[in-house]
């Protein structure tokens, strides 16, 4: 692999910003669950402000995985650990195309906060990764985790008709526990309770912030 001189890692890093916080400008691998179902369920107003909202959180959450896996393969130690999470990182661009495109079929936005989110992970992925390698991997995979319960719970609190919906985040729910899985069989720490308390503290202040913004 060309090593890349630090001039190169900021543009690369820059593209990888721009590509995750521009619609429109990321491009995805697999096609989107949604379009396996053709069919139109129609909802109201407030049902579909709800669905958006909803999904405008679960964007964000990949916005935010992205800038995190971004910062730590930045970081991390070992050449296999960097060239994990630039893996999943585009694996989870599907998901962050998926959510965009179902935010924009609902009559909807993405978050406004999406860049201030993405600069927070990325420092707290870059600090992770420089820490060790260990703890890296375990901020994946406690991450991962939240994520499951937060797509989980989602899929409950979504119309009942939304069925494209709930298409998406029952695949980016696989996807995302194999991370969870794969970041704990690499190696990965296991934070202990208090550190998974502040994670989950900080997780409920960007969705309660994203909903509507």
């Amino acid at each position: 692999m060309r090593h890349l001189s630090p001039f190169d890692k900021f543009i690369h890093n820059a593209d990888l910003a721009l590509r995750t916080l521009i619609p429109g400008a990321a491009n995805k691998q697999r096609p989107s669950p949604a379009s396996i179902d053709s069919t139109h369920y129609e909802m109201d107003d407030q049902e579909r402000k709800h669905a958006a909202g909803l999904m405008r959180i679960n964007h964000t959450g990949e916005v935010c995985a992205q800038a995190l896996y971004q910062g730590q393969a930045l970081t991390a130690k070992l050449p296999e650990v960097r060239e994990a999470m630039d893996e999943a990182a585009a694996e989870e661009i599907d998901h962050l195309v998926w959510c965009e495109d179902r935010i924009t079929q609902l009559g909807s936005h993405t978050s406004v906060l999406n860049p201030a989110f993405y600069g927070l992970s990325f420092g707290i992925g870059a600090l992770a990764g420089a820490v060790s390698d260990k703890v890296s991997l375990g901020f994946v995979a406690e991450t991962e985790r939240q994520v499951c319960k937060h797509l989980t719970e989602h899929m409950t609190s979504l119309p009942k008709q939304d069925e494209k919906s709930k298409k998406i985040l029952l695949q980016m729910l696989d996807d995302e526990a194999k991370h969870a899985t794969a970041a704990i069989d690499a190696g990965g720490h296991k934070f202990p309770l208090p550190v998974r308390a502040v994670m989950t503290g900080l997780s409920k202040v960007m969705t309660k912030s994203v909903y509507k913004l």
